[in-house]
């Protein structure tokens, strides 16, 4: 079973930084695109970053050079390393493959304020 399960959510103040996990299981990370996205309340989710099976990452505008997407193939997750962050980063954050089947996490928190 195809599954996938983000941590590393909480709040921080504006400039902080925090790195989110997305554990998989059930699919192997580095065969396959993983996505972040995000959807702050009220709004629409939106992507955030990707990395490919071959390991080219893409971001949002709204976060490039402030955000990092990475794995680790031995403990088969994928990270987001978020700096900088700003009030506007606030929101629940997804990862998201698709493995025969469209798969989301359940989300982790980010809440930035002061």
């Amino acid at each position: 079973q195809v599954q996938l399960m983000e941590s590393g959510g909480g709040l921080v103040r504006p400039g902080g930084s925090l790195r989110l996990s997305c554990a998989a299981s059930g699919f192997v990370v580095s065969l396959s695109t993983v996505f972040w996205y995000r959807q702050a309340p009220g709004k629409d989710r939106e992507f955030v970053a990707r990395i490919l099976y071959s390991g080219i990452t893409h971001y949002a505008d709204s976060v490039k050079d402030r955000f990092t997407v990475s794995r680790d193939n031995a403990k088969n997750t994928v990270y987001l390393q978020m700096n900088s962050l700003k009030p506007a980063d606030t929101a629940v954050y997804y990862c998201q493959v698709w493995a025969g089947t469209d798969v989301w996490g359940q989300g982790t928190q980010v809440t930035v304020s002061s």
